[in-house]
């Protein structure tokens, strides 16, 4: 679920140069993929399309909050890109940019 792609990119936005957490950060990032599929519905993490680089980012958010243990937050703070989201995959806004 995880490539070693995403894995980097997601080291290079939180600064990350070691690979000592890897197995951590990956976990992590599956964990946030699951989270934003079940609040939004199917996407693609490495896809093109409109929906699936919001869902990303997503990802890499909730992925970091969980990283400074502050998950708690995240979905009170991420509420209305979680909903808009939701709301354009489930009207099939998902244009290729």
């Amino acid at each position: 679920m995880v490539t070693e792609e995403l894995l980097t990119e997601f080291k290079d936005e939180m600064n990350i140069s070691h690979k000592s957490e890897d197995p951590k950060l990956k976990n992590l990032l599956s964990r946030s993929i699951i989270f934003v599929f079940e609040k939004c519905g199917e996407f693609d993490v490495e896809g093109n399309k409109y929906t699936d680089i919001r869902a990303k980012e997503l990802v890499f958010n909730r992925a970091r909050y969980a990283y400074n243990d502050a998950l708690e937050f995240f979905e009170d703070n991420f509420l209305s890109e979680i909903t808009s989201l939701g709301i354009d995959m489930a009207g099939g806004e998902n244009e290729e940019i």
